[in-house]
This record gives structure tokens, sequence and C-alpha cells, in this order.
């Protein structure tokens, strides 16, 4: 359960800074960019949880 919440620390992070590359080369207005890494974010969390619900199957099967 640990690994899969450093998991997703890191991949969101990875998603913030990619997006922040990316986003300055376009012309967006700021309301774009937040919404954007809004949807980003909630993808990350979104991917997060699938894999900590993953890891609670795993656990449980084992047992």
């Amino acid at each position: 359960m640990r690994k899969s919440l450093v998991y997703f620390i890191v991949a969101s992070f990875f998603t913030l800074s990619l997006s922040t590359f990316v986003g300055c080369r376009e012309d967006k207005s700021a309301k774009e960019k937040v919404e954007e890494g809004i949807e980003e974010v909630g993808d990350g969390i979104e991917e997060g949880a699938e894999e900590i619900g993953d890891e609670i199957d795993d656990a449980t099967d084992d047992n």
C-alpha cells in the first residue's frame, strides 16, 4: 500500500511538471491551463485509486 501511495505521488508530480513544460509552449489562457491541470490531477487520482484497489484485492486474495 505504501508503494502505491509513493507511485501516486510521483505520478502526480510528473504530470504537473510535464503539463508546466507543455503548457508554456501553447498560447492558452490562464483559465484553460488551470482547467487542464485540474483534469490531469483528477486522472492521476483515479489511477492511484485503481492501483490501491488492485493492491487491496491482491492482499485479500492471498489470505
